[in-house]
């Protein structure tokens, strides 16, 4: 792994999903989000917030409410967490306490999704990097202590470009680093966030069902939509040895 510094269900009525068994045989690079994705870490977010706000002299937040300001980056998550009538200094003072904090529990009780390691396993003939709006220290560390890390080529995060996701920046890199062309490479994430992304890059964009942002894929849905990673492998016919 190369670091890059510098059950939720269909809701009626929604269009996410391609044409039953559609291929995407020329993708060979997938890029993967984390929170939602690969990790389950909201319950360590929350907590995280919670701690933050009462450092702050705040009330503490309804863990869904803050699962809904996830996906942006650490930065956004709290100042979303405290609201509009913050200064910033009292965005700065909260965010390096949010860090601080979630350096030290930040694997308490984050796990991989089911068939998250299955999947990755059955997908190791392909090049797969990470691209998240997670701290890319924080990133690296939850990889590595869950035993996954090895799996990724490069690791890229929040930090690493100078713009987040949704912005190409990201992916533009990794082509370059994976010397791949935007048709043989697949964003898969849990949100409209990675679906954008894809978008804005020019590749295929792969949707989960489970994570955390489901509702905004009605509005960009992705070319597929799985409720399990490990019904990717079906939709990539392509095999080719590392």
């Amino acid at each position: 792994m190369r670091s890059g510094r510098v059950k939720l269900k269909r809701s009626r009525g929604m269009n996410l999903t391609a044409q039953p068994g559609r291929r995407f045989s020329e993708v060979r690079v997938l890029i993967f989000d984390l929170d939602g994705t690969l990790i389950d870490s909201k319950l360590d977010l929350a907590l995280s917030v919670n701690a933050t706000l009462a450092h702050m002299g705040r009330a503490a937040l309804p863990h869904e409410t803050i699962y809904s300001y996830v996906g942006r980056g650490a930065a956004a998550l709290v100042r979303s967490a405290l609201g509009d009538s913050i200064t910033e200094q009292e965005a700065r003072d909260g965010h390096a306490f949010f860090l601080s904090y979630y350096r030290q529990h930040m694997l308490d009780n984050t796990v991989t999704y089911p068939g998250v390691r299955e999947a990755l396993a059955q997908l190791d003939g392909h090049q797969m990097a990470v691209l998240t709006n997670k701290p890319v220290r924080f990133s690296e560390a939850i990889l590595e202590g869950l035993g996954i890390a090895h799996h990724f080529e490069f690791v890229y995060g929040g930090n690493s470009f100078e713009k987040k996701k949704p912005d190409p920046m990201g992916v533009s890199t990794l082509l370059k680093d994976l010397r791949a062309l935007p048709n043989e490479s697949m964003m898969v994430g849990d949100s409209e966030v990675d679906v954008l992304t894809a978008r804005n890059s020019g590749i295929h964009s792969c949707g989960v069902t489970y994570g955390l942002g489901l509702s905004g894929m009605q509005i960009h849905p992705p070319d597929i939509l799985l409720d399990s990673l490990t019904e990717l492998p079906d939709h990539l016919t392509r095999r080719r040895a590392r």
